[in-house]
């Protein structure tokens, strides 16, 4: 089976707003229902659950109601911080799955995520044992020590920037978790950054610059933008 786990534990306060970013509404549906909506129409995803911050449990029910999120089995306090929320997550789906089967983690902010993505991270997923959804480094990166001045670079050939789904064998997440808490780890930045520390190799599937995480306002209105686009005929 494939799971979509969906991560909504926090609060956005980037967004300096007055509620949790996730349940912002944008056209007139909540930020989290366009996420949920794409793992709900993917034809290969068995079942969601959702990592939830605490106090909005009845009302991510009631949009799924609202929404026909049909798959959705499952909701899920969140942590206090990623790491935390995460492993709330696979610990609760590793009560009702097999070990075997494939945990897609994703971030309930990224809601531009594709069926094309979503495939391509099972299809990685199954070929690899884990797959990290990236896109190539298109920028020019410099180093800097105090964020004012730099004088060194950094070769873009060698970075890839991460986003998510990040896909995995739902026992061996837990398994890693399990041993990142024995080694003091508890605060990792994703779960590609929680592998690399504990010694794993990722792999990659295929991201997009749409796959965009709403992290500030401007975020927003990229996002407003990307759902009024319309991609031209002549464009192959």
């Amino acid at each position: 089976m494939n799971i979509g786990l969906i991560i909504a534990g926090g609060s956005g306060s980037r967004m300096h707003q007055s509620i949790p970013k996730q349940f912002l509404t944008v056209n007139e549906k909540p930020v989290i229902v366009y996420t949920l909506e794409a793992f709900q129409r993917h034809p290969e995803i068995d079942s969601i659950a959702v990592v939830c911050i605490s106090g909005w449990e009845n009302i991510l029910w009631a949009y799924a109601r609202q929404f026909n999120i049909e798959k959705l089995s499952c909701v899920v306090p969140g942590g206090e911080n990623g790491q935390a929320s995460i492993r709330n997550g696979v610990f609760e789906l590793e009560k009702h799955f097999a070990a075997e089967d494939i945990v897609l983690v994703h971030d309930a902010i990224r809601p531009m995520i594709s069926a094309d993505i979503i495939s391509d991270c099972i299809v990685k997923t199954k070929q690899y044992g884990n797959a990290i959804t990236v896109i190539p480094c298109a920028e020019a990166m410099i180093e800097t020590d105090d964020g004012i001045v730099s004088t060194g670079t950094f070769p873009r050939e060698h970075l890839k920037r991460t986003q998510t789904p990040q896909g995995f064998h739902l026992g061996e997440l837990c398994d890693l978790h399990r041993q990142a808490l024995e080694a003091g780890i508890t605060n990792s930045v994703a779960s590609c950054t929680l592998m690399i520390e504990m010694g794993r190799e990722v792999y990659f599937s295929s991201g997009s610059e749409k796959n965009i995480k709403l992290t500030t306002v401007d975020d927003i209105d990229i996002f407003k933008a990307l759902l009024a686009a319309r991609r031209s005929e002549w464009l192959k």
